[in-house]
């Protein structure tokens, strides 16, 4: 779908709900690649030892600069 194709609204949504998933990832991947992640975001891990927060600390990063990308695209005119 274009962005041209979307109505003010939908559109505006849009932008709001990347910017506010941007900054939660943002927060998350901080939390993870400075160890400071609290236990419960660990709780559906396989993996044991907790030996994997480098790795969701760089895909969290990953998201926040997708989705932030996916906000800055929907919202210039």
């Amino acid at each position: 779908m274009s962005s041209q194709s979307m109505s003010g609204g939908s559109k505006r949504t849009l932008t709001i709900i990347l910017a506010i998933v941007a900054v939660i990832a943002l927060v998350l991947a901080i939390l993870w690649l400075s160890g400071a992640a609290p236990s419960f975001l660990n709780s559906g891990s396989h993996v044991k030892g907790g030996g994997n927060h480098i790795y969701r600390g760089i895909a969290g990063l990953v998201v926040a600069i997708v989705c932030g990308a996916g906000a800055w695209w929907t919202n210039k005119k």
